[in-house]
C-alpha cells in the first residue's frame, strides 16, 4: 500500500473511532489515536510545560499538516458541523494554548475546531462545546526531589507548580492558603471542590509507570469544613445507598456467573457442570483482574471464555504450578503441559462425558 494511502487509512480510522466513541471529533483526538501525540506529553502541553503541541509530537510538523489535511477532507465527506473551542492552559493565567511553533492563525483555528454530527440536537451541541472549552484543573506537583523556586530562590518547599520561568513554590504562586485533601473519599472531594473558589489537583510522578498520578486536591479550608459537614449529615443515607449498590453488584455478579457457566457448558459440553460453575466463580471474582472481569469476558466472548477454561485446566489438571515452583521458566513450563491441555480441551468439546485426567 502506498504511504499516502496508508496515512489516509490511519487518519480516517482514528477519526471514525473518536466520533463513534464521543459524538464529536477534533484533530487532537485523531493525532492521539494515531500515536503521534503521546498522552503524557499532551498533558505536559495542557499544563503549560511545553511551548506548543508540535514540540511534543512524535513526527514532524509537515507530517502533522498532512494528517490535518486528510482529516478535513474526511470531515467534509461526512457533512459534520464545526464548533470552535477554547484551549486554556492549566496555569493560573489560563493563557491560550498554542498548537504550532509559528502560531499560524489558520492552523491554530483548524486545531481548535471540533466537529459534530449535523443532526446532533442544539442543546446537546452547546453542552458538548461548553464542556470542551472548560478550563482544565490547576495542577500542583509533589516533587520527587528538592527544587529551587524560580521566583523567590528558596528551596525545601513540599509542592510546586510550573510556570514559564520554572518551578514555583505555592507561596509565590499564591496557593499557600489552600489545604491538602488526600484522595480516597469521592463524596468529600467532589463537595470540597464544588465549594472552593480556588482549587488545584495534586499529582506525583510514578517512575515505574512513567506518568503523573493524582494524590489529592488543594482547596480552601472553609470549603473543606463545609464538605465535611455535608458528608456527616447524610452519612446514613450514603451508607444505605452503598448497601443497595453492593446488593445490585452481587446480584449482577451472580447472574453473570450463571451465564458464564452456561457458556462454558455450551462450548465444552464434556466439561462437568460443577467444574464449569467452579471456573465461572473463580474467573469472575470482582477485583481479581482475571479474564472474567475483562470487557471481553463480561461480553462472553468465545476466545475469552476459552482462555478462562484453559487457565483452569493449566492449574488444576497439569503439573504446571509444580514446574514453576521447581524453577522451570514459565514459557518452558507452558510448552511442557500444552499437550495435556489440548487433550482435555478435545474431550471437553465432545458431548460425551469421559474421564478428564491427562
Amino acid at each position: 500500500m502506498p504511504p499516502a494511502a496508508k496515512l489516509e487509512r490511519r487518519v480516517v480510522t482514528a477519526a471514525e473511532q473518536a466520533l463513534e466513541r464521543q459524538r464529536h471529533v477534533c484533530p487532537l483526538d485523531v493525532l492521539t489515536g494515531m500515536g503521534w501525540l503521546p498522552p503524557g506529553l499532551v498533558t505536559d502541553w495542557r499544563q503549560g510545560r511545553a511551548p506548543d503541541l508540535e514540540s511534543v509530537a512524535a513526527v514532524s510538523a509537515d507530517r502533522l499538516t498532512d494528517a490535518l489535511e486528510i482529516f478535513h477532507r474526511w470531515v467534509e465527506g461526512r457533512g459534520l458541523r464545526p464548533s470552535e473551542v477554547d484551549y486554556p492552559s492549566a496555569t493560573r493565567d489560563r493563557r491560550p494554548l498554542r498548537f504550532t511553533a509559528a502560531a499560524d492563525p489558520a492552523l491554530e483555528r483548524a486545531y481548535r475546531t471540533h466537529w459534530m454530527p449535523a443532526d446532533l440536537p442544539e442543546r446537546q451541541r452547546d453542552r458538548l462545546t461548553a464542556r470542551q472549552s472548560r478550563p482544565p484543573d490547576l495542577v500542583v506537583v509533589l516533587p520527587l526531589r528538592d527544587f529551587t523556586c524560580a521566583s523567590c530562590g528558596h528551596s525545601g518547599a513540599e509542592m510546586l507548580t510550573m510556570e514559564d520561568a520554572g518551578p514555583i513554590c505555592l507561596t509565590c504562586a499564591d496557593l499557600d492558603h489552600l489545604v491538602f485533601l488526600p484522595a480516597g473519599d469521592a463524596a468529600l472531594t467532589r463537595r470540597a471542590k464544588a465549594a472552593s473558589r480556588l482549587s488545584a489537583v495534586v499529582v506525583r510522578f510514578n517512575r515505574s509507570r512513567k506518568r503523573h498520578e493524582r494524590q489529592g486536591l488543594l482547596v480552601e479550608q472553609a470549603a473543606l469544613d463545609q464538605a465535611e459537614q455535608q458528608c456527616l449529615s447524610d452519612e446514613e443515607a450514603r451508607a444505605r445507598r452503598r448497601e443497595r449498590d453492593r446488593e445490585r453488584r452481587e446480584a449482577a455478579d451472580e447472574t453473570f456467573q450463571h451465564d458464564l457457566a452456561a457458556e462454558i457448558t455450551r462450548l465444552f459440553p464434556g466439561c462437568p457442570p460443577d467444574r464449569a460453575e467452579s471456573i465461572s466463580r473463580h474467573t469472575s471474582i470482582r477485583g481479581s483482574g482475571r479474564v472474567g472481569r475483562s470487557a471481553a469476558g463480561r461480553a462472553l466472548d468465545q476466545d475469552a471464555v476459552t482462555r478462562a477454561v484453559i487457565a483452569s485446566i493449566r492449574h488444576e489438571e497439569t503439573p504446571y504450578d509444580d514446574l514453576l515452583m521447581s524453577g522451570v521458566p514459565r514459557d518452558e513450563a507452558r510448552i511442557r503441559i500444552r499437550d495435556a491441555i489440548d487433550r482435555i480441551l478435545t474431550r471437553w468439546r465432545r458431548s460425551t462425558q469421559v474421564d478428564d485426567h491427562p
